[in-house]
């Protein structure tokens, strides 16, 4: 009898799956050239697939049942928009209350993807597609995730939480409360301290006495990247993505701190270099937590075509706070590729100037060392509408705004909370937000 394969799939059987589907053969045919089990690479194709919301020839995207037959115009309210019918626009999905998702029928069979389809160049509904290094990144990631975090759901949370909370209030230590209490919590007191101090048990570390009392341990030097984080994403690669794709637009990341220390607020600014605009959005902590915070945010902000239009790569440094590229790049509860992100190589500003002289202009409202602790996203939102308003000599005497709307619409301006000061009321001092 045959030995069966049970190790994990490499990179190299990935490629050699995501050829054949290129290639139109079958799972079976794919399977049998690795020595793999057909549910192997079903399975594999149907776990790390991703999705793309393209259109056809001359056509947009468009998944909407009755596209064909459709004679609306005007839905999406957009006065930019020239289409003479609705069915044609990449809005109307999202605006007509007529609107029922399609999805194609051969996706629910194998190969389940749409690589070697006949029909891709016509076709204008969602599209699934297998990619070697896609399905690497997500399989890896998913490796990484099942060997990180905390696995309570609600209800035993809430159980541990009704006995914990009020043994801790009344001055117990967890060693003593797993001691009293091992046949109701089942956990070690190693564990119980671990959920105080990520807030689960209704108590924080503050309220254990002891803890409170010790003083505070010797502060380590900076976490950096992980290596782990890199693969695949190092200048070196960036490099190599622009050579083969020299028109994608660059989109630059970086973090500003306001007043050093702990407890303090600090800022993630996003600049595009083509049209020197700056985004600058508020964060409590400087953490990987408050960065993919921000992007869900500009996700549901932004529908998947938009965001991928103008998010197309990013360009960051090697901070802590950038250690998840993966909550960046790929969608958590779908798996869908918004963006790709890269790595400068480390100790190397200039790879990223553009954000780097735009940090200058903030530092002119937010000088180093002033506290973000009382500011708002809103009053950061002010900062960047008066900053993206100044005219700049190298885009022609126009200002980031009107040149990012020229490329992307006035639509996307309000959607990323910016709007236009008149050129006599411009301020770029501290006093803007007194």
């Amino acid at each position: 009898m045959e030995k069966q394969n049970y190790k994990r799939l490499t990179i190299d059987e990935r490629r050699a799956i995501e050829h054949g589907l290129d290639k139109g053969k079958s799972l079976g045919s794919i399977a049998e050239s690795l020595s793999r089990g057909t549910s192997t690479v079903s399975r594999e194709v149907q776990r790390n697939s991703f999705a793309k919301k393209s259109g056809g020839f001359s056509k947009p995207f468009n998944n909407c049942l009755h596209r064909d037959a459709c004679e609306e115009h005007g839905i999406c309210m957009n006065d930019e928009c020239l289409r003479p019918f609705c069915t044609g626009c990449v809005y109307c999905n999202h605006a007509c209350k007529k609107y029922e998702p399609e999805t194609c029928a051969a996706l629910f069979a194998p190969p389940y993807v749409c690589n070697a389809c006949r029909r891709k160049p016509k076709c204008t509904l969602e599209k699934f597609f297998y990619s070697a290094g896609h399905a690497n990144r997500v399989a890896s990631s998913v490796l990484v995730d099942s060997r990180k975090g905390v696995s309570l759901d609600e209800g035993e949370r809430k159980r541990l939480s009704d006995i914990v909370a009020p043994l801790v209030k009344q001055g117990q230590s967890p060693y003593a409360i797993c001691l009293n209490n091992k046949d109701d919590l089942m956990i070690s007191d190693k564990t119980l301290y671990k959920y105080i101090a990520e807030g689960l048990m209704g108590v924080g570390s503050t309220d254990l006495l002891r803890k409170v009392k010790m003083r505070p341990r010797k502060k380590k030097a900076g976490v950096k990247i992980e290596r782990a984080c890199m693969e695949g994403r190092t200048y070196r690669d960036f490099l190599a993505y622009m050579d083969k794709c020299p028109d994608t637009e660059v989109v630059q990341m970086d973090t500003v701190i306001g007043k050093k220390g702990g407890g303090e607020k600090c800022l993630l600014t996003i600049c595009f270099p083509k049209a020197e605009l700056m985004l600058a959005y508020i964060r409590e902590a400087n953490t990987a937590r408050s960065v993919k915070d921000v992007f869900e945010q500009l996700k549901t902000n932004l529908d998947y075509n938009l965001f991928e239009e103008i998010f197309p790569l990013i360009l960051t440094d090697r901070g802590s706070e950038f250690s998840a590229p993966s909550a960046i790049e790929y969608d958590e509860d779908t798996g869908l590729a918004w963006t790709r992100v890269f790595f400068c190589d480390a100790n190397c500003a200039y790879q990223k100037p553009e954000i780097e002289s735009g940090h200058r202009l903030i530092r002119m409202v937010l000088p180093k060392g002033r506290s973000l602790n009382n500011f708002t996203q809103k009053d950061i939102d002010l900062v960047m509408s008066h900053v993206n308003s100044y005219r700049r000599r190298a885009l022609g005497g126009k200002s980031p705004i009107e040149a990012f709307a020229s490329l992307h619409g006035n639509r996307v301006i309000r959607l990323l909370g910016l709007r236009l000061i008149p050129d006599n009321e411009i301020t770029l001092k501290p006093s803007l937000l007194k």
